[in-house]
């Protein structure tokens, strides 16, 4: 067995701090920004039209590029990608933060994508590599679990804060000593095990295929929302995207050195993963938002207060991720800590459907947020560490890669999809409900709150179905023993015994 795993690095704990913070940092950005928007639209002048782009410019950039960023990483090297785009992630949220005008906000914003794609599958893989012994690799997976899961959470917060008591530019600035300190740690702490990087020539066909398949297939998602399903952009994006996504697939059985090479994929247990984060974040994407927007719309919740509404979300993720995932992943498998953990979640979701306009927060808010966090935490550990678990070293960074393209591509998928259906079901009521010297203001809140609720009903179908995916297509056994990190597939495989194939 490799000295990379009979030897630890000595400072992997230490690292570990650091690459958290970075996985703080881009997580809670995708949330943070949407609090400030409005502030930001009023200052710059960005139009209605123009608005949205503010959060797609990000997505597109992030969700197109996570592949060739994992596979840039595998090449590079994970500590110096993992470097580089902490470094360009905070180059462009200054340029975010003192933006003056559209075109400069909207150009920051789609830098942040392109190194949140470098960065985002360097830290994950760094994890796989670092943490090889199962106790260490359970604690380890777990602090970044619950950072992932609770991340969103953390955003709304201080979203809310510093556009409450300061302005929103604070929502740019303060990735920047969240950056520093993280490349200042990693640059003295990291050092990756000897001979697991890929240095095979770069997949250029692959690389232009996957990129604009991805970023077609986020695109048309994002028309869908604003077009309609049946729009011709939206159908040309869908059929575009899915002519290069097969193209792509096609060009990756034939090439030597493929940018995702489908080994990875066809794996039952990754694949099981890959597909069951998918379908968990685009209930959540979906519900974040109707539970954001319901309590600061009909509730009338200021911005601050709405964070704060998530708080002991965020805390059961912490404790369903650190106590629970990480103690029982080594004693477990992973479906049977994924499959009750995305239905405890669905269960939260059935009851935030009984929401209404003056809904106590205490008595059905809190008890369907705790479920969900707690379901959500104990559930996403387990699978993040599974997605990289017996992986080839020299494969880590598209894997990891492969987890956030899932995570992205599925928030694309609820976001337009559940905005959709909820739209539609408050358009149905208010024509169905109308009547003559009716109160339009009460039945518009009420056609609002039905909306949301149906969406949330299809979030916690799609969880359910989240749940059902893990349980009945991941079938490796608990995430007990020491990892293999380098060598060829077969000697990868031998390593991890407890792997069903």
């Amino acid at each position: 067995m490799p000295d990379a795993i009979t030897q630890p690095d000595p400072k992997r704990w230490k690292a570990l701090i650091f690459i958290a913070l970075a996985q703080l940092m881009v997580v809670l950005d995708a949330t943070i920004v949407n609090i400030a928007l409005p502030s930001a639209q009023a200052d710059l002048g960005i139009s209605d039209g123009n608005r949205q782009w503010v959060i797609t410019a990000y997505a597109l950039a992030f969700g197109g590029l996570l592949l060739f960023g994992g596979r840039i990483s595998d090449l590079w090297g994970r500590k110096r990608a993992f470097v580089i785009g902490l470094i360009g992630f905070a180059a462009a949220s200054a340029l975010g933060g003192a933006a003056v005008n559209t075109g400069m906000m909207l150009g920051a914003r789609a830098l942040q994508g392109v190194f949140g794609a470098l960065l985002a599958p360097a830290a994950l893989s760094l994890l796989a590599v670092l943490f090889t012994e199962a106790k260490e690799r359970a604690k380890a997976f777990g602090v970044f679990g619950a950072i992932a899961g609770a991340g969103g959470g953390v955003g709304l917060i201080l979203g809310g804060l510093f556009t409450e008591y300061l302005n929103w530019r604070w929502t740019f600035f303060v990735n920047i000593p969240f950056a520093v300190v993280a490349a200042i740690g990693a640059i003295a702490t990291i050092n990756e095990p000897a001979g697991s990087r890929n240095r095979s020539k770069l997949d250029i066909p692959g690389v232009v295929l996957a990129t604009l398949g991805l970023v077609a297939l986020v695109y048309g998602f994002t028309r869908a929302e604003s077009d309609g399903w049946d729009s011709g952009v939206t159908i040309g994006m869908f059929v575009v995207a899915a002519v290069l996504l097969l193209a792509f697939v096609l060009v990756e059985k034939k090439v030597k050195a493929p940018l995702l090479p489908l080994r990875v994929l066809t794996d039952r247990n990754r694949g099981g993963v890959y597909v069951s984060l998918g379908l968990a974040a685009i209930a959540m994407f979906g519900l974040f938002l109707f539970l954001t927007y319901y309590l600061q719309v009909v509730r009338g919740y200021s911005p601050v207060k709405t964070g704060l509404a998530f708080l002991p979300m965020i805390a059961m993720m912490i404790v369903g991720s650190t106590q629970l995932g990480a103690r029982l992943m080594t004693r477990v498998p992973a479906r049977w800590l994924m499959g009750p953990g995305f239905l405890l979640a669905a269960v939260g979701m059935v009851l935030l459907t009984q929401i209404d306009l003056d809904t106590s927060y205490t008595s059905v808010v809190l008890p369907g947020l705790l479920m969900m966090g707690l379901g959500m935490g104990t559930a996403f550990m387990p699978a993040m560490s599974l997605s990289t678990y017996g992986v080839e070293a020299r494969d880590s960074g598209v894997a990891s890669a492969m987890v956030n393209t899932s995570q992205q591509v599925g928030g694309a998928i609820g976001t337009a999809l559940l905005n959709t259906i909820a739209a539609s079901a408050t358009t149905d009521y208010f024509k169905n409900h109308i009547a003559p010297g009716a109160d339009q203001k009460t039945l518009t809140f009420q056609s609002m709150v039905h909306g949301y609720s149906t969406a949330v009903w299809w979030a916690a179908g799609i969880l359910t179905l989240s749940a059902l995916v893990a349980v009945v297509f991941i079938n490796a056994g608990h995430q007990g023993g020491a990892v293999a990190g380098s060598g060829d597939g077969e000697a990868a495989e031998d390593a991890v015994p407890v792997m069903a194939h």
